[in-house]
């Protein structure tokens, strides 16, 4: 992405939202696959679903540098022949693989996914949700962004289908268009945890402390995020990114 003129800070959240909007485009249309499917065959085996999850996980990560994981992970006891299974795979140096996982409870590496914030929260809102940055120990060792949606049928919640970005491609995406800006910009989530930002001492996943900043994200943690456009005591402004659950704050 390239950028020569400045854009104002709505400019920028617009395009921050239309960044992400694509993505979530992306996996509605997975999760619409998955649904169509486990209506017609409510209880399928990992065998029978595991190809169709890696139809659209594989190409998502050959075709687009953004996207270094993806694919659906199973609400427990839905699949006939696997209590817990997670169909996801990787991109990356070495090439498109598989996640290895450990799916036995009595394992002491076992990991209770449905504790986690990518399925926990949409388990809860029956909504998409972005988890992030927040360092991935299971995939990626790395900070990493993570949008997630859950598949459901007849109101059943039956998994959660979505896709890994690390979050150093992600500011690689984004921060020409936050340099576009001629104040200092920052992404931050709606806990206020920074994504990227132009100035250099707010790392990723670092929390942006400011007076009233909390309260004035609160909107975005709504199931459906609200619009937000506020001013600190400060002088800094947040603005939402859309529906996206990010936001934009600007100046001073």
């Amino acid at each position: 992405m390239t950028t020569t003129a400045a854009l104002t800070p709505v400019q920028i959240a617009d395009r921050v939202a239309s960044t992400i909007d694509e993505l979530f485009a992306r996996v509605d249309r997975w999760r619409d696959t998955l649904e169509e499917h486990l209506n017609a065959d409510p209880s399928p085996s990992a065998a029978e679903l595991d190809p169709i999850v890696q139809s659209f996980a594989e190409p998502a990560l050959a075709a687009d540098g953004l996207v270094t994981g993806s694919g659906f992970v199973a609400a427990p006891g839905l699949l006939s022949d696997a209590h817990w299974h997670l169909a996801w795979w990787l991109g990356g140096v070495l090439g498109i693989r598989r996640l290895a996982t450990i799916d036995d409870p009595s394992n002491d590496q076992f990991r209770d996914y449905t504790s986690l914030e990518w399925w926990r929260l949409p388990a809860r809102t029956g909504t998409r949700h972005v988890t992030g940055p927040y360092v991935d120990y299971v995939c990626t060792d790395d900070y990493t962004v993570t949008i997630t949606t859950p598949v459901s049928v007849g109101g059943r919640l039956l998994g959660v289908v979505g896709m890994d970005m690390l979050v150093d491609r992600l500011e690689r995406e984004l921060l020409p268009l936050l340099r576009s800006s001629t104040t200092q910009v920052a992404v931050v989530n709606a806990s206020g945890r920074v994504v990227t930002a132009t100035d250099t001492r707010l790392e990723p996943g670092s929390i942006l402390r400011r007076e009233g900043l909390v309260d004035a994200l609160e909107p975005l943690r709504a199931p459906v995020p609200a619009a937000v456009q506020a001013h600190l005591a400060d002088g800094a402004e947040v603005i939402a990114c859309g529906d996206t659950s990010l936001a934009l704050v600007v100046g001073p």
